[in-house]
């Protein structure tokens, strides 16, 4: 019977893992067709100016402070020990913490607005109160994103990715789509664009609330509040925000200090190789998704399950990085000359195949990483951030004045090695070497 549930349980996550896969290409595939469209509607600069405000609404979503993944763990801990009584107050005063710390991303998204469109950006003159008021309405949609994280967490508990990225779909859908519908209903009107950013965002908050009514009616009645959920999530939260916050810097740090030392007419070198590679992770981070709930219940109520499934995904990770990346290196000269031509290949491919390497690494440590936060260990992969931060800025600047463009790839894949053997000492001793 035990066998019969762990294999029920791999279909479930291949089929998960499908459908996060799918949620986060999709979209993609879309953004190709549509931005040239965009960009010959509205210009360069404009679109540009649409493409910082997609960036700042994403950013901004960091004022959930990690309260989505919260959720998710401590949903799945107390489904996993049977404490479905306590779930209601949990997901309310979730809920809630997202719509505060939302607001308050929003208001200072507002409050800087002015700056940004008037000096920080160095948007044309003419484009200037254009920029203010469409930030102004781009600060409407961080609580709507917060909230929308929160609620995503609570499905991810339950395991629901289909509806889950069905959602992420319309989202990135309606992303692309709506910005061309504004187009041909009220012209290039940047206020009018993002405004299609914000309605986008409402849609998919009406999806959420749909399926989370259905899954619960009364965790959506924000009535209570409760201070020990609240320490509890904004514990595993602020220390899941350090990470947020520092792993996108340590993934584009680089690019800015290439541009300082060695001359932007060097950094496309560099970014364009890393850029495609990195769409690599797409596939491990498909798993990790729908393993972290899957780990945060088990590590509850069954260790050995648990292991066992670490170990089968490490292992099924690995290999399938090792065939990619094995490929993009042989291949790295000849794909590149064919896409980007000679010239551009026989000055990058080798850049790409040392960090074809890194990526590995990096695919490979989704695994560790995910089981120790579904374990409830944010602080240790938040500290292994901070201190892969310190170390890497100075060596950075050491490798990039030694060995150039190579230099940088080097450092990187010696970073995310170092991350990769950190995550799988601790996850050693506290997932394998525990009774």
């Amino acid at each position: 019977m035990k066998n019969s549930k762990v294999f029920i349980n791999l279909s479930l996550l291949k089929r998960n893992s499908l459908w996060n896969l799918v949620g986060s290409v999709a979209p993609i595939l879309l953004g190709f067709i549509v931005i040239p469209y965009l960009i010959s509607q509205v210009g360069v600069e404009i679109f540009g100016i649409l493409t910082l405000v997609w960036a700042l609404i994403g950013y901004f979503s960091l004022f959930d402070f990690g309260l989505g993944r919260a959720l998710t763990q401590q949903i799945a801990n107390r489904r996993a020990t049977g404490l479905i009584n306590q779930l209601s107050n949990l997901v309310k005063t979730g809920l809630l913490l997202t719509v505060i710390t939302g607001v308050v991303g929003g208001l200072l998204l507002a409050v800087v607005s002015n700056q940004l469109g008037h000096k920080w950006l160095n948007v044309s003159v003419s484009l200037q109160e254009e920029t203010v008021y469409s930030l102004l309405i781009a600060s409407l949609g961080i609580p709507l994103t917060t909230l929308n994280t929160g609620l995503r967490g609570i499905l991810e508990a339950y395991e629901d990715f289909k509806t889950v990225n069905m959602l992420r779909m319309l989202l990135g859908f309606a992303n692309f789509g709506l910005p061309v519908l504004s187009i041909w209903i009220f012209g290039p009107r940047l206020d009018m664009m993002v405004f299609s950013l914000i309605m986008a965002r409402l849609l998919v908050l009406g999806g959420h609330i749909f399926y989370v009514k259905k899954i619960n009616p009364s965790y959506l009645q924000l009535d209570t509040f409760h201070k020990k959920d609240m320490i509890r999530l904004m514990s595993f939260g602020g220390w899941m925000t350090v990470s947020n916050i520092i792993s996108p810097l340590l993934v584009i740090f680089d690019r800015y200090i290439i541009s300082f030392m060695l001359g932007a007419s060097v950094v496309a070198y560099y970014t364009v190789p890393f850029e495609v590679l990195f769409r690599v992770l797409f596939i491990p981070m498909a798993l990790t998704t729908a393993l972290f709930p899957r780990f945060s219940f088990l590590f509850e109520s069954d260790l050995q399950a648990a292991r066992n499934l670490y170990k089968k995904s490490l292992k099924t990770v690995a290999a399938v990085m090792l065939l990619i990346c094995f490929i993009i290196v042989i291949t790295s000269y000849e794909g590149l000359k064919i896409w980007l031509g000679q010239d551009f290949a026989q000055k990058s491919w080798h850049i790409a195949a040392v960090l074809a390497v890194g990526i590995l690494f990096n695919g490979m440590a989704q695994i560790p990483f995910a089981a120790l936060q579904a374990l409830g260990h944010v602080r240790v992969t938040a500290l292994i951030h901070v201190g892969e931060l310190i170390l890497y800025i100075p060596l950075l600047f050491f490798f990039l004045r030694y060995y150039g463009l190579l230099g940088a790839a080097m450092i990187w894949v010696l970073r995310v090695g170092s991350d990769l053997l950190v995550l799988l000492f601790f996850t050693k001793r506290n997932i394998l070497c525990t009774n």
